[in-house]
């Protein structure tokens, strides 16, 4: 078992909810089109922005701005290579993370792509 896993029957109503809140900041980081197309890039290996632009389609700033909130939150390293930086996903959970959505969603496109219960992003998406 995880030891960072809570268990219900044995830990307070409030330790659960904070536990849920933190799952919910992760997700909600993961839940940006934009960022997810950043992070299924850079599952190839790392890559500069350029790189990174060329492979999204996404413009240079919107790249940079994503990259810098992925950073804050832990799911991607930047490392200085000369004078370009270069970002790789921070751990291989993310990768793994990433191929578990993919194959639940694989599993479960009908569902998702026809859920009402759970709206569109801000941005619309």
């Amino acid at each position: 078992m995880n030891e960072g896993a809570l268990h219900p029957r044995t830990v307070s109503p409030s330790a659960l909810r904070r536990k849920a809140e933190h799952m919910a900041k992760l997700c909600r980081g993961l839940s940006d089109p934009s960022r997810l197309s950043i992070l299924e890039a850079l599952r190839s290996g790392t890559l500069t922005v350029s790189e990174i632009v060329q492979a999204t389609g996404m413009t240079q700033s919107n790249v940079s701005n994503h990259l810098g909130g992925l950073y804050d939150c832990g799911l991607v390293r930047r490392d200085q290579e000369g004078r370009f930086v270069r970002y790789r996903l921070s751990d291989p959970r993310v990768e793994m993370l990433l191929r578990l959505s993919e194959e639940l969603l694989a599993d479960t496109a009908r569902g998702v792509i026809g859920c009402t219960e759970i709206g569109p992003h801000e941005d619309g998406v």
